[in-house]
């Protein structure tokens, strides 16, 4: 089994946070987002995985690279680099990893995490993994037949045609008639809106009769925005709640409450505080006199006198709020 990550995007969404470091790369729960999409991908093939190749930008620089490399290995894999150099859609980042197109193989964004409670079945033609949403307006979609399978790719239908939407995760049991599929577009420029997609290629696979089967997923979290990756630190925490990983070593609390789930990890310095729900704090931060509820705190941060709430805070970043000395009697109600 084979596992293609395109994450060369500039994560233009997730600005401040993807200026110094890749969108995948960010936390939540602890661990960056692309590292917790291996796992679960893992799990759910049911088989080893040979290889996991990652397709990033040119210049995210070498810790970035080591780390991929790290995150593949823990997995029983190699992990293999990858470039795109320009940003020309779905089906030319996938053709940047073509030497490890082959056999069965995985493609999946790595700007979503998921949940489920199924094993893939590598001996069907294609899988695509999608979840059933209320409102498929902003998403592609899938209509199936009565046999369950896939017959038509719909882009953001303004009409109601199918609530399946497709997550971004795809399996393929020949890799290589994958491959020869993208560098048809490529070789023909056959392009969307100037850039090469991966779902031409699909389409073209299934008007040969290749059948594709769905994935449903049990949930569907997306990392594309601020308020969305909040949001999935928060579904996290609460799926790893009790285990031992959501604490690190060395922590000193001085007095603080944690209300749980909360990840905590190494060196972590909590005084006067309370931290919770729904809060990550990243390796040697330190949280001052401060209530800190549903984020992402960073490592290295320096959090006082701060009231925090639906947040993201980066590496390194100091956060000073302004204390307020109140003296309230018995059963006041105070409104600020």
């Amino acid at each position: 089994m084979q596992i293609i990550i395109p994450m060369a995007g500039k994560g233009k969404r997730m600005r401040p946070h993807t200026l110094t470091t890749a969108k995948p790369l960010i936390p939540v729960g602890g661990k960056p987002i692309v590292q917790r999409l291996v796992e679960d991908i893992t799990k759910v093939c049911g088989q080893k995985v040979e290889e996991i190749a990652f397709v990033i930008g040119a210049d995210f620089g070498a810790d970035v690279e080591k780390h991929l490399i790290e995150v593949a290995q823990s997995q029983g894999a190699k992990g293999t680099i990858h470039y795109q150099k320009e940003a020309l859609g779905t089906a030319h980042a996938i053709m940047c990893a073509k030497d490890a197109i082959k056999g069965k193989t995985v493609i999946a964004f790595a700007d979503t995490l998921f949940k489920a409670d199924f094993v893939m079945d590598t001996e069907q033609e294609g899988v695509i993994w999608v979840q059933k949403i209320p409102d498929p307006k902003q998403f592609g979609v899938v209509k199936l037949n009565k046999e369950n399978v896939i017959t038509d790719f719909v882009e953001k239908p303004q009409e109601f045609v199918s609530d399946l939407a497709i997550i971004g995760i795809y399996y393929f049991k020949d890799g290589d008639n994958l491959k020869k599929e993208l560098q048809y577009l490529l070789d023909n420029k056959i392009t969307e809106k100037g850039e090469y997609q991966l779902t031409n290629a699909l389409e073209n696979m299934k008007q040969k009769g290749l059948k594709f089967k769905p994935g449903q997923v049990t949930e569907w979290l997306d990392c594309g925005n601020k308020d969305a990756t909040v949001y999935t630190n928060q579904r996290v925490l609460e799926f790893d709640q009790g285990k031992k990983e959501l604490k690190g070593k060395d922590i000193k609390n001085n007095g603080s409450i944690i209300i749980e789930p909360c990840y905590i990890g190494n060196n972590v310095e909590l005084t006067n505080s309370v931290v919770g729900p729904h809060v990550s704090i990243g390796n040697n931060t330190k949280v001052d006199n401060s209530i800190l509820k549903n984020s992402i705190i960073q490592s290295d941060a320096k959090l006082k006198n701060a009231n925090v709430s639906n947040s993201m805070i980066g590496i390194g970043a100091e956060v000073t709020g302004k204390q307020v000395d109140l003296s309230i009697s018995d059963y006041t109600q105070l409104i600020v």
